[in-house]
């Protein structure tokens, strides 16, 4: 393979969350989604609540396949993890090609919604099917509900306490996705990653709302698939 790419899902996100991107990504590339503790085939291990463990489990993800090019991708909470990732990566002098975010703005942009870790599970599960992306059934169904909270819960935990952290640019470009109808990130809030990398930083709007993630998949490779060897 000439590129991995390492993709980190949104809040309560598994691995399942790219499983349907695998027809659209090309031969040379490799699909390596992060799976993180308290969910998918980790379900028994204790969910991680703060930034750096979370960061952490990212980079051990890269470093377990060492050699040859990669790039990082992550959407919603994922973006933030992701470029967390990317800038302790760089410090160890394993940058990588591309850093991917989607559903989310700028680390400094302002959060347009209300912190809900700290809600009891019933106002946290309501909260969350508004949000968009849970199914309103999870409402109803208590075991499940107590098989995904404590990632959520986790995850969200971490999404309410991020504060951006001084620290060098990137060196690597940005590519940045956002959906048409998402009213958590607006378009400013997304063109400010242009301030995190002394490269390139290209803003895209696609079509759909907060969780255009899961049908956009051409659309959001498109930056990667350019860098497809034979085409530089």
């Amino acid at each position: 393979m000439s590129l991995r790419l390492f993709c980190v899902p949104y809040a309560g996100g598994s691995t399942a969350v790219y499983r349907a991107w695998r027809p659209a990504v090309p031969g040379w590339m490799e699909l390596c989604p992060v799976e993180l503790p308290g969910r998918g085939h980790r379900i028994a291990e204790p969910p991680l609540a703060t930034l750096d463990a979370l960061v952490h489990e990212i980079c051990a993800a890269v470093a377990a396949r060492p050699g040859g090019r990669y790039a990082l991708l992550g959407h919603s909470l994922g973006a933030l993890l992701a470029f967390e990732a990317a800038r302790v990566l760089q410090a160890r002098g394993l940058p990588p090609l591309m850093l991917v975010v989607s559903g989310h703005g700028a680390p400094h942009a302002p959060r347009r919604r209300k912190p809900m870790a700290h809600l009891p599970d019933a106002a946290f599960l309501t909260e969350l099917v508004a949000l968009g992306g849970t199914p309103p059934g999870l409402l109803a169904d208590e075991e499940l509900a107590a098989l995904v909270l404590p990632a959520l819960r986790a995850d969200f935990t971490v999404a309410d306490a991020y504060r951006p952290r001084p620290g060098p640019l990137l060196t690597c470009p940005i590519s940045v996705f956002g959906g048409a109808d998402d009213s958590q990130v607006r378009l400013t809030d997304l063109e400010g990653w242009r301030l995190y990398t002394t490269e390139s930083c290209v803003v895209r709007v696609l079509p759909g709302g907060h969780f255009f993630v899961h049908d956009m998949a051409e659309d959001i490779l498109r930056p990667l698939r350019a860098r497809e060897p034979s085409a530089r």
